[in-house]
């Protein structure tokens, strides 16, 4: 049997008040959020403990709560999924209220200060901590990482063992032998000038210079510094830092640092190197990010009794869809064939995309752009295309229609906005019809002058002869 994933570490309870917002309150300068919904969520360690379990780990989480209305309802969204070894958190449960509109924080309101003193932790924690196949430390500044009978259980661990610490300013110091710690790049800064390294300047150089501090000033085998959308580096004594990059990721980050920690500790129970682990633990936090964030983990946990984010076939167009009307966000919709990709292309879906929240490509087939352009088009097939249009930022998902119109993929997409080039003006558009049936507006964007694929493979033949 394997031993379980430990996750050590304080927990609060996240809520998001998610709604529309159009009007301002007529008594003060301030939004009116309407058709509100409560959304709580275990944060902290409890939302990585969570993580970890989707994934389908064992997981033991080692904590305090209190004995508040606040603290039962944490325990009970936590015992569905993961173990909870408690002791005593003495005062109030943290709480984080945040009012969300149009996939934005408007405001964030913080409760309770409960902290966890020194004293007995029980038998049940104990056994947790000794048995523990990995462990990771979520430190949020709330005591228990600092408690000293917990300490104590995390320096016996055997070398054997690996162990994450992902800090917080105002905790504590790792216990030796931590495999990996995981500051965020503000975090980096503040932990490495808290121990007096005067470390100046914000780029990657500054970065590295401060992971192999807090490195050395510590005795971590690797620190991992996130670097939110640019991923994170990893420094783990060699002269050279190894950088993993984040693939493309829009949305609420909240919670997105647990989700790279609790997939970082998953890769080393599994025997990963720490290069490995990390590049797993960004992946981790990128589709994390796609996938709606803290947010969707409310939701699922609402809606499915479920923390899994991600379906196993990955994120497709209507995910996309779906994640952002639930975070009351606008679905912004083009099409075409965008066969040979070229700077007029990536011109209109860069200002597509800005009128919205997220940007759905629908991609003409193979068939239709053949009797669209004739016999000899397309010149790239239709899964490069959609390959090389999901690459780009600006795209969310890419969907393949094979009819002559994007019609009848409308009727179903329904978009709030769909664009096309300042080409159609004066033109009727067959589908115009069908994105105003159900409240879409039609938007024509500016294009780039002379840039278009027939012209591209005309002046290519030309060349050629």
């Amino acid at each position: 049997m394997t031993a379980p994933l430990v996750v050590v570490g304080d927990v609060l309870l996240d809520i998001d008040i998610v709604g529309g917002s159009s009007r301002l309150c007529p008594d003060a300068p301030v939004p009116v959020i309407e058709q509100a919904e409560e959304r709580a969520r275990p944060g902290g360690a409890g939302l990585a403990a969570l993580l970890a379990a989707a994934a389908g780990r064992e997981v033991v989480l080692v904590t305090a709560l209190a004995d508040d209305e606040p603290g039962r309802r944490l325990r009970a969204m936590l015992e569905e999924h993961v173990e909870v070894a408690a002791f005593h958190l003495h005062g109030g449960t943290p709480r984080k209220l945040r009012i969300r509109s149009g996939g934005q924080s408007i405001a964030r309101l913080d409760t309770g200060e409960g902290r966890a003193l020194d004293g007995p932790v029980g038998p049940r924690v104990a056994d947790a901590v000794s048995g523990a196949g990995a462990v990771l430390v979520s430190d949020y500044g709330r005591g228990v990482p600092r408690h000293r009978a917990v300490r104590s259980l995390l320096e016996a661990l055997p070398p054997r063992v690996p162990v994450v610490w992902d800090p917080h300013p105002r905790g504590e110091a790792p216990v030796p032998g931590v495999r990996l710690l995981t500051p965020n790049s503000e975090e980096a800064a503040r932990l490495a000038a808290a121990d007096g390294a005067d470390i100046t300047g914000s780029g990657l150089s500054a970065v590295g210079r401060r992971g192999r501090h807090l490195g050395r000033a510590w005795g971590v085998e690797g620190v991992a510094v996130t670097l939110g959308s640019e991923g994170a580096l990893l420094c783990d004594g060699s002269r050279t830092p190894f950088l993993a990059p984040a693939r493309p990721a829009r949305g609420d980050a909240c919670g997105a640092g647990d989700s790279f920690a609790a997939g970082a500790v998953g890769a080393l129970a599994d025997g990963a190197s720490l290069a490995a682990a990390v590049t797993e633990g960004v992946h981790r936090a990128s589709e994390f990010v796609r996938a709606g964030a803290a947010t969707a983990v409310a939701a699922r946990l609402a809606d499915h009794g479920t923390p899994r984010l991600v379906p196993e076939r990955g994120e497709d167009a209507w995910d996309v869809v779906e994640r952002t009307r639930r975070a009351g966000g606008t679905v912004v919709a083009t099409g075409g064939c965008f066969d040979l990709l070229h700077a007029g292309h990536v011109s209109m879906l860069h200002q597509a995309r800005r009128l919205g929240d997220c940007l759905v490509v629908c991609v003409n087939s193979d068939a239709s752009v053949r009797r669209r352009k004739g016999p000899s088009r397309p010149v790239t097939p239709a899964a490069d295309r959609v390959r090389v249009l999901e690459a780009l930022s600006d795209v969310d998902a890419a969907v393949v229609f094979e009819d002559d119109t994007p019609a009848p993929l409308l009727e179903r997409l329904r978009p709030d906005v769909w664009v096309k080039g300042a080409d159609y003006a004066g033109t009727t558009l067959p589908e115009a019809g069908t994105v105003r049936a159900h409240g879409g507006e039609v938007v024509l964007l500016p294009l780039l002058e002379g840039r278009s694929t027939t012209r591209l493979l005309s002046t290519t033949k030309g060349d050629a002869s």
